[in-house]
């Protein structure tokens, strides 16, 4: 049975898929503590157990098999695969004395995708479920069919692709501002690179989107940070930052900041303006969630009132699905033409089938109420996650109750460790975001962000049960 035929035309798995999911989730679980040869009951037998259609169960194990966990012995049965068995590792040790200091290992340890069969808590895109894969295989489809999508395109991008973008910020942009990137990182490496020389420093807040502070850090920048208030950035300090660093860029998410949740309010976005433009610096605008506020629309995004002093970021792939990379950058003036040719440099334009999918799934009938469906079930796992969290860890404090997004930022007490905190929870089977990442400098105190997005309600309270199990 096709993919498409199990789900709906609006992105909502089937009950089968849903089947699918939950086994073979439960089977990775069992496999890895299992040894390497080890029979695997009959498909007969787990439908029994599991009270599942024998095709539901094949389609789990084939899951597995594409893993490479299990394998099958034609009319003898399915067998845990052999475990991959380390070769002798060759001395490369004179690389390090050509490339210099290492990265930070726990700010790279957040990019790791999390183990099989743990309950995900820490990722930042949305779990398969909330995915709109009917919707996503059709635009596919059709993009493929069309002859322009494998053919060389603008190193701005579609005109199509790039009037939408330009549409949804809306502030007078037009198609002829944006500039599109491969997602969300490239769209904010490509900016940190054209507004920052190297050794420049760039003001942040504090704490800041992780994935922000590594491309600024292996850009050879300066991270400065600049503290947040429940209003958002502190505009004093922020005063104090462009004074004492001559820094001529910021970076904020004036949105449902990740992973603090907090949204920059109207008279803290005229003083950022206003302190920007007396320092003679842009803002960066990252707007991760504009899919993902909880109202009835998203706050307005500051580049409206900011116009040629905000460059505007905005991905696709937080709301949609983690392989749709696409996203736009939003700019007015001399800099618009140095990203162009930045973007050119870099990868010449963004692959066409994927600017093509993107353009068929924002133009498809069913993509608002995606869209829709995605914001109310975000609430509905804030509301079940603020629960359990009262109830399983009432020693830790959460900062803040978010109007969007996916982030929740608890505190930990004074006397737990973030760092042992995560390790313990991932011994337990529930993978986690440290707080350390999301700083540029000391930190105040010990954190964890706990995401919505990446897991399901059931696996999400059961991993905050987990949690509680842990000693505070």
């Amino acid at each position: 049975m096709k993919l498409d035929n199990r789900l709906r035309e609006n992105g909502k798995p089937s009950a089968a898929m849903k089947a699918d999911v939950r086994i073979a989730s439960e089977l990775r679980r069992r496999v890895a503590r299992l040894t390497s040869g080890t029979l695997l009951p009959s498909v007969r037998e787990l439908s029994a157990e599991f009270v599942a259609s024998p095709v539901t169960v094949q389609r789990a194990m084939a899951q597995l098999a594409r893993e490479g966990l299990v394998h099958s012995r034609p009319g003898d049965g399915t067998y845990v695969a052999e475990r991959s068995k380390e070769s002798p590792r060759a001395d490369s040790s004179w690389q390090l004395t050509v490339l210099g200091p290492a990265t930070d290992p726990i700010a790279n340890a957040v990019f790791e995708l999390p183990k099989p069969g743990t309950l995900v808590l820490g990722s930042g895109y949305t779990d398969v479920s909330l995915q709109p894969l009917a919707l996503l295989a059709k635009a596919a489809r059709r993009a493929a069919a069309n002859p322009r999508a494998w053919d060389r395109l603008p190193p701005e991008g579609h005109p199509e692709l790039r009037l939408w973008f330009a549409r949804d910020v809306a502030g007078n942009a037009r198609a002829e501002d944006v500039v599109l990137a491969p997602g969300g990182q490239a769209a904010l490496a490509a900016t940190f690179r054209t507004l920052v020389p190297f050794g420049g420093p760039i003001l942040l807040e504090s704490p800041t989107y992780f994935g922000a502070l590594s491309v600024a850090r292996s850009l050879g920048l300066k991270p400065v940070p600049v503290p947040l208030d429940a209003e958002g950035i502190r505009a004093d300090l922020l005063e104090a930052a462009f004074a004492s660093t001559g820094a001529r860029a910021l970076y904020l998410q004036p949105a449902f900041s990740n992973p603090s949740g907090v949204t920059l309010s109207e008279q803290r976005r005229k003083d950022v303006l206003r302190l920007a433009e007396r320092a003679g610096a842009f803002v960066i605008e990252d707007d991760y969630a504009r899919d993902l506020a909880f109202g009835s629309a998203p706050p307005a995004p500051l580049f409206r009132q900011g116009g040629d002093r905000v460059v505007y970021i905005r991905s696709l792939t937080k709301s949609t699905a983690p392989g749709l990379r696409v996203a736009g950058i939003v700019a007015k003036g001399p800099v618009l033409g140095r990203l162009r040719t930045l973007r050119a440099t870099e990868d010449f334009f963004v692959a066409g089938i994927l600017q093509d999918t993107a353009l068929e799934l924002i133009n498809a009938a069913g993509f608002p109420n995606y869209v829709q469906k995605l914001r109310q079930t975000l609430r509905e796992r804030r509301d079940i996650a603020v629960r359990a969290l009262a109830r399983h860890l009432p020693k830790a404090r959460l900062q803040r109750i978010p109007d969007g997004g996916f982030s929740l930022w608890v505190e930990l007490p004074v006397s737990v460790d973030d760092l042992a905190f995560v390790a313990a929870a991932a011994n337990a089977g529930v993978s986690l975001t440290p707080g350390a990442p999301w700083f540029a400098a000391e930190r105040p105190g010990a954190f964890v962000r706990i995401s919505t997005a990446g897991a399901n309600a059931t696996d999400l309270e059961a991993g905050i049960v987990r949690l509680g199990t842990l000693s505070l």
